[in-house]
């Protein structure tokens, strides 16, 4: 029997796993892809809001010589900070349902291939993150070949009539971009003015592009159909039709909470986070923690970031530990 088995292999799930193997546990994670998964997904170029400091775990100082670290240092600096510490992951391997026992947990796989595993274990943490659950526009034609939710970067829309639908920082940086390979970009943001989001290092000169005309911003609107080759939007009182040869619907992600509802995890009538108590992390059910974004609202997934996100494994690694004394003596 496993002690315990950390769902996801993110930040937050590297850094309680590294907390629970320096008391002595030997926990193993499961991920369904690679290693912090929602990095390698991120733009190619992007780089981080927060200072290296912010998103270091385990102790390991992430050397950079940006003040603000970009996307591919970070996947180096996780990747060897898990060889490091040499930690048990099992990627490409989704947990596809808990079983509550009463020993423990039962974890339920299916790797790539489709082959079924089953774990028991004593505890459980759930450190998923939220980047393969965009929030979508629910409108005709979201569908089509040249909707997507996730931008990588702007060489594939060189020259083209893009649309980009947001108003926060994975919209304005995808627009910077996209500018900058020649595309005709039209933002589409619901906001009445600019984000007070947007980094302020970079809000001068997007406000300065939209001001020169170099990019079309549409306030107080909303795309309401995507189709072949336009979009129907409705900007503040009038419906208007533009050509359009790609859309970028860059409107964020959520968190998704199957795992946990299933199992019978309580969460709280307003904000839909799950009930945790805010000392340990645990939920209503002994034994099954969560920690990362799968721990925030359902309406605001970035309250909780790799910055504060990678303290819950300390808190839920001192409960498991006194509770494993406890049950030993």
């Amino acid at each position: 029997m496993e002690e315990v088995i950390i769902i996801g292999a993110g930040p937050c799930g590297l850094s309680a796993a590294i907390a629970l193997q320096r008391e002595g546990l030997s926990p193993l994670l499961i991920e369904k892809s690679c290693i912090v998964n929602a990095i390698y997904l991120y733009p190619t170029y992007l780089q981080f809001f927060s200072t290296p400091e912010l998103l270091e775990i385990g102790g390991y100082p992430f050397t950079t010589p940006h003040e603000k670290p970009y996307r591919q240092e970070a996947l180096v600096y996780y990747r060897e900070v898990a060889r490091r510490e040499q930690l048990r992951i099992r990627s490409y391997e989704e947990v596809v349902s808990i079983e509550q026992l009463e020993t423990g947990f039962m974890v339920h796989t299916e790797d790539q291939f489709g082959k079924k595993a089953a774990y028991n274990t004593r505890n459980v943490i759930v450190a998923t993150g939220y980047f393969d659950h965009p929030n979508l526009l629910g409108i005709p034609g979201e569908e089509l070949p040249k909707t997507t939710h996730y931008y990588k970067e702007a060489h594939p829309y060189a020259g083209a009539k893009v649309a980009v639908i947001g108003g926060n920082n994975s919209a304005v940086d995808a627009a910077m971009d996209l500018l900058r390979v020649g595309a005709e970009v039209t933002v589409v943001y619901r906001g009445k003015d600019f984000s007070a989001n947007i980094k302020p290092w970079v809000r001068p000169i997007f406000e300065s592009m939209v001001k020169k005309g170099r990019i079309r911003m549409w306030f107080d609107s909303q795309v309401e159909r995507i189709d072949e080759h336009t979009i129907a939007v409705r900007k503040a009182t009038e419906h208007v039709t533009l050509d359009n040869d790609f859309v970028l619907a860059l409107t964020g992600f959520r968190p998704d909470r199957g795992l946990l509802t299933s199992i019978g995890v309580q969460f709280h009538e307003e904000t839909n986070a799950p009930l945790v108590q805010p000392d340990t992390m645990e939920t209503n059910i002994p034994g099954l923690y969560v920690a990362g974004v799968v721990a925030s609202s359902k309406y605001d997934a970035n309250e909780i970031f790799i910055e504060t996100g990678r303290m819950h494994g300390l808190a839920i690694t001192k409960h498991i530990v006194s509770r494993t004394n406890l049950q030993s003596n």
